[in-house]
């Protein structure tokens, strides 16, 4: 007898069902694995049995949350921009805001040399494919317009700039300081390859 089946029998007749929070929990854990599995073997070369490996689940499992890798990819990138959104969040709404050179410094302290590794791949991936450049280019804009509130938040209340005219000034900043962030993702992602490669 099937697993569904005694379930069904058991129950009455009704699978339990997962609950939202679980869910969640599940789709996180299926996407960290797919972040380490993408990190070691490369986004090419990981397979969903892999990352089903990885994860300690099913591969209906892995199905049921995720259609494909590149659903996989796109999960992974919402979870880094999300950390990203409560940091710069919180950096915004501080009475003092960092200046450029300061959010600069803290974006960089914060790199993961695992996920840069994923992203790096990432970019490359998004040249033939796609799915892959629509996520990396939303990423990149959504990372972009946090930057951009940020560095208003620091000229309107460090720099006593009027609102509309602190926007303005706000975006070449923005564009400067998301070029410097994604130049020093991409080293940590080559350095900590050749660090692994020489130990």
């Amino acid at each position: 007898m099937s697993a569904r089946r005694a379930a069904v029998l058991f129950t009455g007749g009704v699978v339990p069902r997962l609950t939202d929070a679980r869910k969640e929990l599940r789709r996180a854990q299926i996407a960290d694995a797919a972040v380490r599995c993408f990190s070691r073997n490369g986004l090419e070369r990981t397979s969903i049995a892999e990352i089903t490996a990885e994860s300690g689940l099913s591969a209906g499992s892995i199905y049921t949350h995720y259609r494909n890798k590149a659903d996989l990819v796109r999960a992974a990138t919402r979870v880094v921009l999300a950390r990203h959104a409560e940091v710069l969040g919180e950096y915004a709404a501080a009475d003092t805001p960092p200046d450029p050179d300061e959010l600069l410094a803290r974006l960089v302290a914060a790199i993961d040399p695992v996920a840069a590794r994923v992203g790096v791949q990432t970019w490359g991936e998004a040249t033939t494919d796609p799915a892959i450049r629509e996520v990396v280019a939303d990423m990149t804009e959504r990372m972009r317009a946090m930057l951009h509130d940020c560095v208003t938040a620091w000229l309107v209340k460090v720099g006593h700039h009027e609102p509309a005219g602190a926007r303005e000034h706000a975006a070449p900043i923005a564009h400067r300081v998301l070029s410097l962030y994604l130049a020093e993702l991409l080293h940590t992602a080559l350095r900590s390859t050749t660090e692994e490669t020489v130990s």
